[in-house]
């Protein structure tokens, strides 16, 4: 069988979803490896690398698709180059089914097998297979080092013959796997850390850290069974926009990181709220491709309101795309050794794996 990948859209995403190191783990499955001309050349990957470990490169991407069994990808292929996807095709990436559902609902009418590896189930076999994780960490670590440089006083306190400065004080807005590498992040480099989220779990793990976690009283815990949070009350969000007015008073810089899977970012940080933050503050928002945590986001642009800077990219990753790709290549390998049927050498879409029931968009 034969595993493909074509070159993302590079104005949007740098990211590739096969590396060098796991071409190798392909081939000893038994997998021929068929990747378009140039596919890491802006990563510093040659070709040569690739046809050393037993990959081919071909300069057409439509052969490369049309003569692939399964496709591997990030995000969903091009209209013009989806067209070119056969019956009976497998194709796996972060197909996004909330806003992509016409178009893999045609897909899904040619007898195309799709699967999306953002809806894997939060189990412990699939651990290794979960791009949201190993994504979102290496953005959580990110988000605070764009932060910090475009914060324009030391982070760490700092005891001199001239004075004192004072250590940095840091709000991490949702604490999942994005906002637990942010507290870390942040309290390595010597800033004092707060967190909040609507999760009591993870009010432990921000605590394991050395982050001061902010708990609205009274709360309910507002997790999912598959550890998401959900949809806060009306009454909680009254509380906890009264607790975050207050501490982000004090704050200097703020790492936004509240998602809903499959919905518009929740509104937490409101304008009032910007305005009465210390000018020179700078606020991340990890949300922003989904509308923001913050009154102000945009995508990609700085925004200066009050003297407070927000900040907020649409793929973050795309500072970090060699980290990334390598995380992701092998997220998309072990996905993929859970798929095949090692003894017949075919894809098994075994509906009673939890893994691949929850991955396939029917």
């Amino acid at each position: 069988m034969r595993i493909g990948s074509i070159l993302e859209n590079q104005a949007f995403e740098k990211r590739i979803s096969v590396t060098p190191e796991i071409v190798k783990k392909y081939t000893s499955l038994g997998f021929e490896i068929l990747l378009s001309e140039n596919y890491g050349l802006h990563l510093g990957i040659k070709d040569e690398q690739y046809i050393e470990l037993g990959a081919k490169i071909s300069k057409d991407e439509i052969e490369v698709l049309n003569s692939s069994d399964i496709i591997v990808q990030l995000g969903i292929l091009t209209d013009d180059k989806i067209s070119n996807i056969r019956e009976n095709q497998t194709l796996i990436g972060v197909l996004n089914p909330y806003e992509n559902r016409e178009k893999l609902q045609s897909l899904a009418k040619k007898k195309i097998n799709l699967f999306s590896l953002e809806l894997l189930p939060r189990i412990t076999r699939a651990q290794s297979m979960d791009i949201l994780s190993s994504q979102a960490n290496l953005a959580g670590y990110k988000a605070v080092i764009e932060s910090f440089a475009n914060f324009e006083k030391a982070i760490p306190m700092m005891m001199t013959a001239a004075g004192t400065v004072p250590a940095a004080k840091v709000l991490v807005v949702g604490a999942g796997v994005a906002g637990l590498q942010a507290i870390a992040t942040a309290k390595r480099m010597g800033a004092i850390v707060f967190a909040t989220d609507v999760r009591m779990a993870s009010k432990e793990q921000v605590e394991s850290l050395g982050g001061k976690f902010l708990s609205v009283e009274g709360s309910e815990n507002l997790e999912t069974e598959g550890g998401y949070a959900k949809e806060a009350s009306d009454d909680f969000k009254k509380k906890q926009e009264e607790l975050l007015s207050e501490t982000l008073k004090k704050i200097d810089i703020v790492i936004c990181t509240a998602l809903i899977p499959g919905k518009k970012a929740p509104l937490i940080i409101k304008e009032n709220m910007v305005n009465n933050m210390q000018a020179g503050s700078v606020i991340y928002d990890l949300a922003a491709i989904q509308g923001g945590n913050t009154a102000f986001t945009e995508v990609d642009k700085i925004v200066v309101n009050n003297g407070v800077r927000i900040m907020g990219e649409s793929n973050i990753l795309n500072k970090l795309p060699i980290s990334a790709s390598s995380l992701y290549a092998k997220n998309l390998f072990n996905f993929v050794d859970n798929l095949f049927d090692k003894e017949n050498k075919k894809i098994n879409i075994n509906l009673e794996d939890e893994i691949i029931e929850k991955t396939l968009i029917k």
